[in-house]
């Protein structure tokens, strides 16, 4: 029709006609928009099981790692909690997860008779870390602030040692996922390079910028490439770190004995759980939104990522129960092994990429249950130039931005494929207080922060299934 008007094959008062018909369809869509994302909200916001589903999750079952009891029990849930959320069909997609197990609680002992010390201090064992056995080990201190520091004291400084990583979270970044980004390497890859200049162990300071009492557990992997030895690896809390670094200060021939009974069993079978509607008209197109299923042993894994599967699922529920007949389909995934692997997230973008599976788009919710602030859309395909225009209609509800850029870990191979992703982004200011300790437990979960995230989400698909084509 603009085609038209600008060749001049209408008169003016035709074209000023056609051009007041435009404004006002336009007009009302977004009216039409505005109303029903409303209705979705208000749903949400009073009649969602959001809230009830994350409680028996995360107190019924709790922290649910791969391969563990837990984690089939929760598989068993999510099929469950997506048929209920009204899901045309519930797919268990399998995987093949690592299975890591804690053991007997971890020690961690500083002792330093010089400065009359003899303490026990909190910490865990990470992902993937090789138990020391009820012998444990001893060792000197080396405290490194880098990987440069590190490899300038070398083998001479470091051989027969427990390196201590002792990286902080940079406080002038706003964005906690930021500091939490440039230090978590330390935690992944501190024990291969420590190993390779002959350390006997390594400790890291707690993924926090929290100065509790509180150890971070999260994931390591050992690099045969960097070292073929494989050394016991154990996270301490913020307020254990700092005390070792005073002890440090007046006694640098402390000691530290470390004892850890971890073991990495054969890798079990598990599945990702995987809720569908039909679509209407492009039946074989999918939209999909997803959270990891599986958390860490520790705690009940309420915010990472109980939060996410919850969201995911109420989006099903959403559409049924409001009686909206979305035209694609649309699927919520429980992902398995986010946390220690990424099996489930690969095994989906194999499955999608054999099948030949279209997908319009993938959104991943994985950074708390907190009140919603942002999506980071990819810009490939149209999608985030789409998604930018709609900011308005989410202004009331207290989404703030939609910024370019977007994705997650489970979703990563998707992109590989190029689907284009949405990073659906909370406010994140809380989250690394609790990330990967016992204290991410329900009690600490807001309903109302949680279900205003869910409608962002709900009311997110809505729109991009109304108005998304490829």
């Amino acid at each position: 029709m603009f085609t038209l008007i600008k060749k001049g094959f209408w008169s003016p008062d035709v074209k000023a006609i056609i051009l007041f018909f435009i404004i006002l369809t336009n007009s009302v869509s977004s009216q039409t928009d505005s109303s029903t994302i409303k209705k979705i909200y208000n749903y949400y916001l009073t009649k969602s099981n959001t809230y009830s589903n994350l409680e028996y999750l995360a107190t019924k079952i709790g922290g649910r790692l791969s391969g563990s009891p837990e984690a089939e029990l929760a598989v068993k849930w999510a099929k469950k909690a997506m048929y209920e959320a009204g899901a045309d069909t519930v797919i268990l997609q399998p995987c093949m997860v690592p299975h890591w197990v804690r053991g007997k609680k971890e020690k961690c002992v500083l002792s330093s008779p010089k400065a009359n010390i003899n303490k026990l201090l909190n910490c865990c064992a990470l992902g993937n870390s090789i138990g020391t056995g009820p012998a444990g080990v001893r060792g000197k201190v080396i405290e490194v602030r880098s990987w440069e520091e590190l490899e300038k004291l070398g083998e001479k400084e470091v051989k027969g040692k427990v390196v201590f990583y002792n990286v902080f979270f940079d406080q002038s970044h706003v964005r906690t996922g930021t500091a939490y980004g440039e230090t978590v390497p330390y935690r992944g890859k501190g024990a291969s390079k420590a190993a390779k200049y002959g350390a006997i162990a390594c400790i890291v300071r707690s993924m926090t910028s929290l100065a509790d009492d509180e150890p971070h557990t999260g994931n390591m992997n050992y690099d045969t490439a960097v070292s073929k030895i494989k050394i016991a690896t154990l996270a301490i809390s913020y307020k254990a770190a700092d005390l070792l670094v005073e002890t440090l200060q007046k006694d640098k021939e402390l000691t530290i004995f470390i004892e850890t009974n971890c073991e990495t069993l054969p890798d079990a079978p598990s599945f990702n759980v995987v809720g569908q509607i039909f679509g209407s008209e492009k039946p074989n197109e999918y939209i999909i939104t997803g959270g990891h299923l599986d958390a860490w042993d520790n705690g009940q894994g309420a915010h990472d990522d109980g939060a996410g599967v919850v969201q995911s699922i109420e989006v099903l529920a959403m559409f049924k129960k409001l009686g909206i007949k979305p035209k694609h389909s649309i699927r919520a995934v429980a992902f398995m092994n986010e946390e220690n692997g990424l099996a489930g997230g690969n095994a989906y973008g194999k499955w999608a990429q054999d099948k030949k599976e279209k997908h319009l788009a993938a959104l991943e919710t994985d950074a708390g249950g907190f009140s919603p602030r942002a999506f980071g859309v990819d810009t490939v395909k149209g999608l985030y130039a789409l998604v930018s225009k709609w900011k308005s209609l989410f202004t009331p509800y207290m989404l703030e931005r939609v910024e370019k850029g977007g994705g997650g870990a489970d979703i990563g191979p998707l992109a590989k494929q190029g689907v284009p992703c949405i990073g659906f982004e909370p406010d994140t200011q809380r989250y690394f207080d609790i990330h990967h300790t016992a204290q991410d437990t329900f009690d600490k979960i807001h309903k109302r922060e949680l279900n205003l995230s869910a409608g962002a989400i709900g009311a997110l698909f809505y729109l991009i299934d109304k108005y998304y084509n490829q």
